[in-house]
């Protein structure tokens, strides 16, 4: 039988046709495609602004750029996510840290930050970011990280890109209430896709016209952002070193499509979530605890194995699972794991729950296109791993 993915894409006649139409018309790339996606994400999310970018780690670093951050700088981040939401610190020079995680919900831990800012606020070493990951959609006790933005004068960023479609306190995530810039992912495997492509929102007009700059080599044609009136017609500056970061109409219109059907690839999500729920529970599983004050995307389905209760080990059950076809996978490896992370010297013991997070995960199956009987074979190989 076909292998069952982690994720996968959901591309329907519609989604084709739009694109068909784009390759049909006059722009490819720089067209009326790209700022129709951004209206849409934007009136979805509530947001003022969006910018689309050709992937969230670009978004992430444009972000970055327009809040300043530079040489003698810190972020700190969780260090369960991708590589990218610290990378983008170090594409500007500055330094990374990381916060445990919430036992719970698996993001950062806003009792871990707080301890943490207390002290580096004795030393002198305060972060300029704080970039608060929405892992697998669930959102982060934004209030809360809001609450330490103001009180020791950091910004936030929501990497929210497991997190489109969500909501946290009755309102979308990325309206920007809690955060000065949310960004998003389209990879194919989340909640939708431009096939490459990401987004940021932002409700400030500033940070909106540098990460403008930013995606676009630093070019204008603005002539308030001049630094003499233009020569003519012609005429362009580049005002900042910038970079080719911006979204074809090709992407734009794969994603601006997928928009029309994201309330109901979330409401699958949740059908799917909620059959997990009900089917595992008897198995030596902790199962994702979700939070009341937020409706997660959903884009990941992480258990955690009771090893204790199961006699095998993570990698034996890993590897089994995977031998039936079910292609499960791992969110994620710690960062500071990583070689080139671990040279920066970070104790793993400073990060216990990241720790025992990392020893026990798995992410099982979980997208929309997910039909019953392709769960249901999941279902039945994750009984007959650990049963």
């Amino acid at each position: 039988m076909k292998p069952i993915p982690y994720g996968r894409q959901d591309i329907n006649d519609e989604d084709v046709a739009a694109v068909a139409e784009v390759l049909r018309s006059d722009f490819l790339t720089q067209g009326p495609a790209v700022p129709r996606f951004e209206a849409a994400v934007a009136g979805h999310c509530g947001a003022r602004h969006a910018l689309a970018m050709n992937s969230a780690t670009s978004a992430l670093h444009a972000a970055c750029l327009a809040l300043g951050l530079g040489p003698g700088d810190r972020l700190w981040t969780t260090p369960v996510t991708f590589v990218a939401s610290a990378n983008c610190a170090l594409y500007c020079g500055a330094e990374v840290d990381f916060v445990d995680i919430d036992p719970r919900t698996y993001n950062l831990s806003p009792d871990a930050l707080a301890a943490k800012l207390e002290a580096a606020e004795r030393e002198g070493r305060l972060p300029k970011i704080v970039v608060a990951v929405h892992l697998c959609g669930q959102p982060c006790d934004m209030r809360r990280l809001k609450a330490l933005a103001d009180r020791y004068g950091f910004a936030l960023i929501e990497d929210a890109s497991h997190a489109i479609g969500g909501s946290y306190l009755g309102e979308p995530i990325g309206n920007g209430r809690y955060s000065d810039i949310t960004i998003f992912s389209f990879h194919p495997v989340k909640i939708i896709t431009s096939a490459e492509g990401g987004m940021a929102l932002t409700n400030d007009d500033r940070l909106a016209e540098r990460m403008n700059l930013v995606r676009s080599h630093g070019i204008t044609r603005d002539p308030d952002l001049m630094t003499h009136e233009p020569d003519g017609g012609w005429y362009y500056q580049q005002v900042m070193l910038g970079y080719n970061y911006r979204m074809t109409d090709m992407q734009a219109a794969l994603g601006h499509s997928q928009m029309a059907r994201i309330e109901g690839f979330i409401a699958r999500r949740h059908e799917l979530a909620r059959r997990y729920d009900a089917m595992l529970a008897h198995l030596p599983l902790t199962l994702p605890w979700q939070h009341p004050d937020g409706h997660s995307g959903l884009h990941l389905y992480v258990v955690r194995l009771q090893l204790d209760r199961i006699g095998r080990s993570h990698r034996d059950v890993f590897d089994a699972l995977r031998a039936r076809g079910i292609l499960v996978n791992l969110h994620y490896i710690p960062i500071y794991r990583q070689p080139h992370y671990a040279a920066f010297g970070y104790d793993r013991a400073d990060f216990p729950e990241a720790e025992a997070y990392y020893r026990e995960a798995i992410s099982i199956p979980m997208f929309h296109a997910m039909t019953d009987a392709e769960q249901a074979r999941v279902l039945e190989a994750v009984e007959a791993v650990l049963a």
